[in-house]
């Protein structure tokens, strides 16, 4: 009865820190049931000339920030305060519902915890590399969309991870845990801010709004709480209030081959689907913030193995700056990296950082070479030390760190044809674990012929390579080769000035 009036009065707390409402943005919001002609995301009629250099826009016309008169910054107790609600709220559910023995915690539990000392965990590889990036991803969208830019939410991330640690579980708070949680969560919080601020728009109405506001939902639960509380899902305004860049969406689905004894064309056949996000134009010349140009990739198969993710990954810029020759594009910075892998030789999941180089180089009238180069340090890793994924309740993989590399080419023969290798490799030092090092390479072969408009038929090999070398046992060298046979449809922006990748 306590916990209950206890997360009964942190939610009221939560909801009534917004009960005021913004004076400004409520004055100049549209209260008149008048549609407004708009064209764009900002409302530019079409065939309008847009000034390249107009402060405050890119060259599409859209804002290079969320408007601070509609976005203003709640003081920090606001998110602060939701943090520590998501935190009860996550503890009751797998207390009271899941009844789970490590949520039984008491004033004995925190303080044992407050003492130390910390451990490597051994929650299940998923739990680690894919669970808690989510739930970081809560912490930093609480901030985030309560006025708090990228940086300026990070510590809200670390500290919704750390009261989860000392004060969640009775369990020994955890080291992969506290890097993990804040550092992935940030991560994938800014990637789905970015795309729920691509969906809403406050200047629509009707079911357009209602639409908007669902799937921004979804995508960002936290930031929907937010705007509900604060007055934003039901306000009207006359002009783009939120940042917008580019956004081109590629959606593929066929039929994945796991051969046998690496023989090509043999083996289970499994059904797979593919969703990939290219945010913002890599080779306009502007200052660039935190995830202005991103790429974030999700594979699943469904069929023999049943595994439901087979591959999540993507990078996004942190520091980046422009170099344009005659009609080519070169973008050189520093990025952020998020990989997971999961399939029958291997199981790996990493954080990275690391200088990468996205170009494009035009071939003719109608060719170009798009390449993306990137070399990230690994502070913390996690790979599997036996035959396939980990499938039990009990750790069977290392922790470790590292460094990774990446190259992605895709080459344009004409609209009709685009011959593309992907490679991958990672090398991890085991930190906690069998002692030694895993080496991990990846060779993503691929030809796709286009049918008609933005669908297209394709082909890919992979080729997947892992060496472990142990320090206390034989090395074992591993490889699997499969195929994938797909329908592709890629989604560009309409504002895009042409295919970029």
């Amino acid at each position: 009865m306590k916990t209950t009036l206890f997360i009964v009065a942190l939610a009221l707390l939560s909801v009534v820190s917004d009960a005021q409402t913004d004076p400004i943005a409520d004055s100049l919001a549209v209260k008149d049931t008048t549609r407004l002609p708009m064209a764009d995301s900002t409302g530019i009629p079409i065939g309008q000339k847009v000034e390249l250099h107009t402060p405050g826009y890119n060259i599409y016309g859209d804002l290079l920030d969320d408007d601070p008169v509609y976005n203003r910054r709640y003081p920090v107790w606001v998110p602060a305060t939701r943090v520590v609600f998501t935190n009860v709220v996550n503890w009751a559910v797998v207390r009271y519902l899941f009844k789970y023995d490590w949520a039984r915690i008491s004033p004995a539990t925190w303080k044992k915890n407050l003492k130390g000392p910390w451990v490597w965990d051994n929650d299940r590889f998923s739990i680690n590399f894919l669970g808690h990036p989510h739930t970081g991803n809560y912490y930093f969208n609480t901030a985030r969309s309560n006025g708090y830019n990228f940086w300026q939410s990070f510590p809200f991330a670390v500290g919704g991870s750390l009261v989860w640690e000392l004060f969640g579980e009775k369990d020994p708070p955890s080291k992969n845990d506290i890097i993990n949680t804040p550092v992935s969560g940030v991560f994938l919080g800014e990637v789905l801010y970015r795309i729920s601020s691509t969906i809403l728009d406050d200047r629509t109405r009707g079911g357009n709004r209602v639409f908007r506001e669902l799937l921004a939902g979804i995508i960002n639960p936290p930031r929907a709480f937010n705007r509900l509380t604060q007055g934003k899902m039901f306000r009207v305004v006359s002009k783009e209030v939120y940042q917008k860049e580019p956004l081109n969406i590629t959606m593929s689905a066929g039929v994945h081959k796991v051969n046998t004894n690496n023989q090509f064309g043999t083996g289970a056949t499994n059904a797979i689907f593919n969703l990939q996000f290219d945010y913002g134009d890599p080779f306009e010349i502007r200052r660039r913030k935190p995830f202005d140009v991103f790429r974030f990739r999700f594979e699943s198969r469904y069929g023999d193995e049943k595994k439901l993710i087979d591959n999540v990954m993507g990078y996004g810029i942190l520091w980046g700056k422009n170099i344009i020759k005659g009609k080519h594009g070169i973008l050189s910075g520093i990025f952020q990296h998020y990989d997971y892998w999961n399939n029958r030789i291997f199981e790996i999941g990493t954080l990275g950082f690391g200088p990468g180089l996205i170009s494009r180089i035009n071939i003719g009238r109608s060719s170009n070479l798009y390449s993306s180069i990137h070399l990230a340090l690994v502070p913390l890793a996690g790979n599997s030390t036996r035959f396939g994924p980990d499938t039990s309740d009990f750790r069977a993989y290392n922790f470790g760190g590292g460094f990774e590399g990446r190259l992605e080419e895709t080459l344009h023969l004409t609209k009709w044809v685009s011959l593309g290798f992907n490679a991958y490799y990672y090398w991890i030092r085991t930190y906690d674990g069998l002692p030694g090092t895993s080496i991990i390479g990846i060779l993503k072969p691929r030809v796709i012929f286009k049918l008609f408009k933005n669908t297209s038929v394709g082909m890919e090999h992979h080729i997947y390579y892992n060496d472990r070398l142990v320090k206390t046992t034989t090395d074992l060298h591993l490889v699997r080769t499969e195929q994938k046979l797909f329908l592709q449809v890629y989604l560009e922006d309409q504002k895009r000035r042409g295919r970029y990748n």
